[in-house]
Parts: structure tokens; C-alpha cells; sequence
């Protein structure tokens, strides 16, 4: 029962949820609209039209004013939904609403009515269902009126449309945001607790990405709408952020020094677009070719004007309920300068961010995260005083160790990384707007400081790692790899100088994107190269530790390289049709969406969650905070020498060697080979099997270390010494003495004497050549063994004199 009341609860949240998908009724309406010639005998401040499919019909609801007396005009409506023309109909204004339009009253209207179109037309067929559903559909329509006697331009009016469904959602925004912060909580959190934590890295990763989506619709490529709107969600990773205040106050401070590029238009910035390209693909303001068709053929209502106000008919209400069209109509012609072209300029006034106050924007919002940073900084400084007087007040001895200056280094130098793709795009773009003198100020120094809180870091490991060795960066417990292993600690020793191709990699980057915009076949032919050399680095050279981040890395860089290729597509000059390039565009996306969902699946992985619990329940003697002994990279000591000395190891038994050792191979009083031994030495020594020995050792030492009968912990003797019982020893000598003085006896095989050996300190004393033991006469082949003996003794005694 409980199951299936589950079951009933989760259809009903569905079907309540499919209920609402499809209470909106499909239709086409438009989102913008700007004049395409001046306005000058027709001034308009609400144009809205709407085609409904349901019924095949167009509904329009216009605001405007004439202010030319005697007007008679034809009124051509052309409609164009990616670069397909299924409407272009010219009407005779004065052949329908009774003459009420003809002329043109000379005062403010304001009208409404739906068209049926007709069968003839064949709309239906020519805009495909999809038509309705695809987000960020590419269409516009274009109103032109025209004398009807001398056929001249008397009004031009575009409007974009839209079906209401879009690729770039606040919501999607704000989950990606609120994973990229709740992923730097916990960076923060497990960098603290350990040395060796991966979240940082995964953290920095994630935001690479974001930012590589964002970029990638920086190039002057005529990119389809949907995917332009798909990388606006990822604007923020930039530091984009749009606000009113802000971009009045740049405006304001631009146009104070010397700036006087165009301020971001308060209305939709996509009426400004170029019209060849995305949504208008369109090559003229105008359309070609208007035909005049017979006005009989269409069916309307009557529409009687009177004094500005009107009569609504098929549709009208749900034109109502629309959001009214604000703002100042923009007039966009083929000589304007305010037409916003790909690239930079159509991204940034998307969000209501002028081409020109890009950098600024993007400077405030840096400049705000570290302040924040050096807030946090001052806090948690604060902070761990006070731990420390806390764990003073207890314990007056007790020290809290933490190497909290390296710490912050480390953080502040992430954040520079964070920061270096968008602040070196914008500031190269700025040098080529050539606008505000102080904007460009700023950006000069914005760059030297970028460089200097990165090219330090840098410089300091390369010439540690020149001087010394790649092994020493890898030094457990000090300054530098705590300040700056977030630039190299990835990395297996001998490829500790990968970080250098990643950086290249981004001034590169930041340099075509700026510079080379105004060839799109250049920007991305360069980018191409770039993105091939990463994926070529990391198949060569193979830099990470392990396989899986190998792979990893590898990946992300395909995912890279496979997503410029596809972009090939989106140049102009090529002339793919709109719905080609759209489709493109959305596998490109839904690529890039799988690669984020993958990357944050990975960081949830290797968030360190687990490995903290794991430690907390089964602390491991290698685990240290930072500024300890232990290392970010040290895992367990090996049985044998390095595996570097033999030729059969591994490339897996390197990268763990290199992964355990990084200053390499560990300090070990074992010599490196074995020492030659005398063969004499080697052979056994001849003992009768009717002789026995006598062992004896010397008593218990008087510097016992514990008081009464216990010998734990008692010094060892100086020296031990054998001596052979001749089987004429009295019986006393089978008897062996232990430690404790208690006699053992131990048969060295059936039937034969107990063996006792003696550990006295007096010298051996070795037998004559004729002395015998059971009937076996020692050979002269013992006098090397004795001799060598005799010289260790001598060495030993005199060890033993020195200490």
C-alpha cells in the first residue's frame, strides 16, 4: 500500500507538471522591433504581430502615430523563420476596415486584428512544427509602407520573433553558480584539513570550463541563436554581471575621458544585430521582392477606430496580455553605426553590458572577489588566533602549528588563475576599441598586476627546479610547495613544467580571441592549433600521476578540440543554411552540458568527503595538516630501492615511486650493492659431531635502564666471541646460560653432545693445528676465517674506544 501510494503521488506530480508544459498555445510573436529606415512619417511605439498555427491565423497589435497628412498607403508584411520566406503579402490599406486607414489618420492610433490567412498561402507547410518548440527561434518580420501612387518608402519597421522558449535560463544560472560556490566551500574547507586534498584542482577545473563555454562564442562567427543564448548562462564565469548602477556609472566615467562608443540600448539588443547573420539571415534591409495579392482573399474582422481606442478581435486578448514592447525604437539601417556585430559586441549587450564597458565590468567584478578574498583572509587570521589563545589557555606549552601564509598564497594564486583567461580577453579587446584613455589605463595595470601574482609563483618553482631539483618541489613540509604546488602538484616530477603549456595555452587563447577578430577564419584556424597542441601534450607526455587523471585531463581537451572543429561550421563565408548550423550548434551544446555534468559527477567523486570520513574514523600515520612534516604526495614507504634502477619496471610503478618519493629515493643504510665476501668465510665451520660448545655471555649489564630483576631495556654487550669445548670440557660446559642466568640445554641432533654457544667478551682463542674434537682434525683452511675474525675484533675494539 505504501508503494502505491508513491506511485499514485509521483504520476499525479507528473501529469500536473506535462499539464502545465502545454497550457501555453504554441505561436510565433515578436520580442524587438527598430525601425529599418528613419522614421518620418510614422512614428511607432507598440508593434506587436503573432502567427498562431492553430488556426492559421496572424494577429497584430499596433501603437503608432502618423504625422504626414494625406497618406495612402500599401502596407507589405514579410516574414522570414530561419532564412525561409513563407509570408511576403502586400495589402491596400484602403480596400479593408472600411476605408478607416486610408488615408492614414494623422493623429495616434492604435489598432488591433487577426488575419486568417489564406490556403493558398500554404503557411502551415512551410514552417515545420518544431518551428514552435526550438528554443530561441531565428526569425523576424518586416512592415513596409509604401505611397500608393508613386510606390515610395514611406515606413520600415523589423521585429524579431520568438516562440517564448530560450536556452539561457536564470534558473540554469543560478544551479551552476550554486555548484561552482558549494565546490569552492569545500575546496576551502579540505584544503584546510589537508595537503594532499583534491577538490582545489577539480575546483579550478570546473571553472576552466565555464569559462571555455563562455569564450568559445567570443568569435566573430555567425553563431546560431540557441547556442549563443546557451553560453550567456555561463557569463558569469567571465565576471559579466550585468547591473544598471554599475553600467550608468561606467558610462558615465567612459564618456568623462574621452569615450564615445555607443552605451548598451535598454530594450532586447538583438534588434541591433547584423542582419546576415543569426536571427535575421538576411543579407538586405529590405525584401527583395513584394507581390501584391488580391485583399479578398483574406477574412478579418471589423476594427472601428475611434479616438485611439479599439475594437479587439480573433486573438486580440492574448496580445494583450503580452509584455508591451519598451524602450526607444532603435533605427537600424545598412549605414548605421550602432548594428553590433559577432562576436564580443552581440555577447556582452545581450546582457545589457555595452561592447565598450566589457572590461570595466569585468575589472569591478575581479576587484570585488579579491577584496572578498582578503576579507576571508583577515578572518580566518583572526581566527586562528584565537584558537591558539584558546589551546594556550589550556595547555601553557601547547602550540598550534599552521603554515597559514603559504595557505593564503596558495588560495590568492588560484584566484589569480581563476581570473587570468577573461581579464587578459577584455584587456586586449579594450586596447583595440581605442575609447576611454582612463579605461585603458586601467587595463595596462589590471595586466601588470595579473602578471606579476602569476609570473612570480612561476619563476620561483622554475628556478627552484633548476637549481636544485624537480624532486625538491615535491619537498614535504615547506613554504613553496604549500604557497604554490597549486601550479604543478598534479603533475609526476618529471613533467612538473606542464602547468607552462596550460598557461600558453590561455595567452594564446586571450590573444586571438582579441586580436584576431576581425577575421573569423583566422581566429579560428589559430584556436584549432592551440586545442590540437593541448590534446598532442597530454597523449605525449602524460603528466599526471596516474592514469585517471591522464584521462580525465585528456578528455576535457578533446571535448575542447572536437568542439572548435564543429564551429568551422559558423563561418559566414561558408554560407550554411540557418537550420544546419542551429542543429550544430545544439549538439555542440548538449556536448559541453554532458562535459559540465561530467566534471561536477567527478568533483563529487574526489570532493574528499569520503576520504576525510575514512580518516576520521582510521586516522593513518602518514596524514598531516599543512605546515607538518607530511606531504601532499606521500603515500607509504616501498619494500626495495627505486624502481627507476630497473629497466622492468612499470610506467604505473614509476608515477607511484615518483607519487611516494618526490625528492627521491629515500635515505636507507643499506649499501647499493652487495659487498664481495671471502669464499673462506662463506664455507661451514667443521664441527664433530662428538664435540660440543661452549657459549657463554657476560651478565647482565649495570646500566639496565629499568631498577630490580628486569633487564628490558638493557644495553646490549660490546662484542660477542665464540670459543669451541674441546669434548674433554667438564660437564658443566653442556649447559647453556641464558640472559637471566637459568642454565638451558639444547641437543644440536640425536644422539649427539649438546652445543652451547658463548657469548663472553673475551677474544677467540683458536685451537692448535693438532688439537682434535671427535675424531675430526681442524684443517689449516680455517686460518683466513680466523684471521679475517681476528681483524673485525680489532676494528670493533677500536669503534668501541672512539664512542
Amino acid at each position: 500500500m505504501f508503494s502505491l501510494a508513491w506511485l499514485r503521488a509521483i504520476a499525479f506530480f507528473l501529469l500536473s507538471i506535462a499539464s502545465l508544459s502545454y497550457s501555453r498555445e504554441e505561436s510565433v510573436f515578436t520580442s524587438s522591433v527598430t525601425y529599418c529606415t528613419p522614421p518620418e512619417s510614422l512614428l511607432i511605439s507598440r508593434f506587436e504581430v503573432a502567427y498562431f498555427p492553430s488556426n492559421q491565423s496572424v494577429s497584430f497589435n499596433i501603437s503608432a502615430a502618423s504625422v504626414q497628412a494625406n497618406l495612402n498607403v500599401t502596407a507589405n508584411l514579410f516574414l522570414n523563420v530561419y532564412g525561409m520566406n513563407p509570408v511576403n503579402v502586400t495589402i491596400d490599406l484602403c480596400n479593408i476596415l472600411d476605408g478607416a486607414l486610408c488615408p492614414l489618420p494623422a493623429y495616434n492610433f492604435t489598432g488591433a486584428d487577426s488575419l486568417k490567412l489564406p490556403s493558398t498561402l500554404s503557411v502551415a507547410s512551410m514552417i515545420p512544427g518544431i518551428a514552435f518548440k526550438i528554443p530561441d527561434l531565428e526569425g523576424f518580420a518586416q512592415l513596409t509602407l509604401r505611397d500608393i501612387h508613386t510606390g515610395a518608402l514611406k515606413a520600415c519597421v523589423q521585429a524579431t520573433l520568438s516562440n517564448g522558449w530560450s536556452a539561457h535560463q536564470a534558473a540554469v544560472e543560478w544551479i551552476i553558480g550554486g555548484i561552482a560556490i558549494a565546490a569552492l566551500v569545500l575546496a576551502l574547507l579540505l584544503s584546510i584539513l589537508f595537503t594532499d586534498a583534491l577538490a582545489p584542482f577539480r575546483l579550478l577545473e570546473l571553472i576552466y570550463l565555464y569559462q571555455t563555454i563562455a569564450s568559445s562564442a567570443l568569435l566573430n562567427l555567425n553563431y546560431p541563436s540557441v547556442y549563443t543564448s546557451f553560453s550567456l548562462n555561463f557569463s558569469w564565469a567571465l565576471g559579466l554581471f550585468s547591473s544598471t548602477n554599475l553600467q550608468n556609472s561606467i558610462d558615465q566615467m567612459r564618456h568623462l575621458t574621452g569615450g564615445k562608443l555607443a552605451d548598451a540600448s535598454s530594450g532586447p539588443a538583438v534588434g541591433l544585430v547584423n542582419r546576415k547573420i543569426s536571427p535575421y539571415n538576411f543579407e538586405t534591409i529590405f525584401s527583395p521582392a513584394l507581390s501584391a495579392l488580391d485583399p479578398s482573399n483574406f477574412v478579418s474582422t471589423a476594427v472601428k477606430f475611434v479616438s485611439g481606442t479599439y475594437s479587439p478581435g480573433l486573438n486580440a486578448a492574448t496580445l494583450i496580455k503580452r509584455d508591451t514592447i519598451q524602450g526607444e525604437v532603435q533605427t537600424v539601417t545598412a549605414q548605421s553605426s550602432n548594428i553590433l556585430q559577432a562576436g564580443i559586441p552581440i555577447y556582452v549587450n545581450l546582457i545589457h553590458i555595452a561592447t565598450a564597458n566589457a572590461f570595466m565590468t569585468i575589472f569591478f567584478c575581479t576587484l570585488i572577489m579579491f577584496a572578498i578574498g582578503f576579507a576571508v583572509a583577515i578572518l580566518g587570521y583572526g581566527l586562528l588566533l584565537a584558537l591558539r589563545h584558546i589551546r594556550r589557555k589550556k595547555d601553557r606549552h601547547a602550540n598550534l602549528k599552521y603554515d597559514y601564509a603559504s595557505f593564503v598564497k596558495s588560495w590568492f594564486l588560484r584566484m589569480g588563475l581563476a581570473a587570468s583567461l577573461p581579464l587578459l580577453i577584455f584587456i586586449f579587446y579594450q586596447w583595440t576599441l581605442k575609447d576611454s584613455w582612463l579605461s585603458t589605463l586601467i587595463s595596462v595595470i589590471t595586466l601588470l598586476a595579473i602578471v606579476g601574482l602569476i609570473a612570480y609563483p612561476v619563476f620561483l618553482t622554475l628556478r627552484r627546479a633548476r637549481h636544485d631539483s624537480a624532486y625538491e618541489l615535491y619537498t614535504p613540509g615547506e613554504a613553496h610547495i604549500n604557497s604554490y604546488s597549486v601550479l604543478y602538484a598534479r603533475y609526476r616530477p618529471q613533467r612538473y613544467y606542464f602547468f607552462l603549456i596550460f598557461l600558453a595555452a590561455t595567452i594564446l587563447r586571450a590573444l586571438f580571441i582579441a586580436f584576431a577578430r576581425y577575421s573569423a577564419k583566422v581566429q579560428i584556424a589559430l584556436l584549432l592549433v592551440v586545442e590540437l597542441g593541448l590534446v598532442a601534450a597530454h597523449l605525449t607526455l602524460k603528466p599526471f600521476k596516474n592514469k585517471g587523471g591522464d584521462v580525465f585531463s585528456t578528455f576535457l581537451a578533446i571535448i575542447r578540440l572536437v568542439c572548435t572543429g564543429m564551429m568551422i561550421a559558423f563561418l559566414e563565408s561558408l554560407g550554411v543554411k540557418a537550420i544546419p548550423r542551429v542543429v550544430i550548434g545544439i549538439v555542440i551544446a548538449i556536448i559541453f552540458s554532458a562535459s559540465v555534468l561530467i566534471v561536477i559527477f567527478n568533483l563529487a567523486v574526489h570532493s574528499g568527503l569520503l576520504l576525510l570520513w575514512r580518516r576520521a574514523r582510521n586516522p593513518r600515520p602518514f596524514d598531516s595538516p599543512r605546515g607538518s612534516a607530511g606531504s601532499i604526495l606521500e603515500k607509504g614507504m616501498p619494500e626495495s630501492g627505486s624502481p627507476h634502477e630497473s629497466p622492468n619496471r612499470s610506467r604505473t610503478d614509476l608515477e607511484s615511486w615518483d607519487h611516494a618519493y618526490p625528492s627521491g629515493r629515500p635515505t636507507n643504510p643499506t649499501p647499493e650493492q652487495s659487498l664481495p665476501l671471502d669464499n673462506e668465510i662463506l664455507q661451514p665451520f667443521p664441527i664433530s659431531p662428538t664435540a660440543t660448545t661452549i657459549t657463554t655471555m657476560e651478565p647482565p649489564s649495570i646500566y639496565s635502564r629499568e631498577s630490580g630483576t628486569m633487564t628490558l631495556g638493557s644495553l646490549l654487550p660490546r662484542r660477542w666471541s665464540f670459543s669451541l669445548s674441546p669434548p674433554t670440557s667438564p660437564a658443566g660446559s653442556s649447559v647453556a646460560h641464558d640472559i637471566n642466568g637459568r642454565s638451558r640445554q639444547n641437543s644440536l641432533h640425536p644422539g649427539s653432545s649438546v652445543g652451547h654457544h658463548s657469548l663472553s667478551p673475551s677474544p677467540f682463542t683458536p685451537p692448535s693445528p693438532s688439537e682434535t674434537g671427535g675424531g675430526v682434525t681442524r684443517s689449516a683452511s680455517n686460518h683466513g676465517q680466523r684471521q679475517s675474525y681476528l681483524q673485525d675484533q680489532s676494528i670493533q675494539e677500536q669503534n668501541d674506544q672512539e664512542s
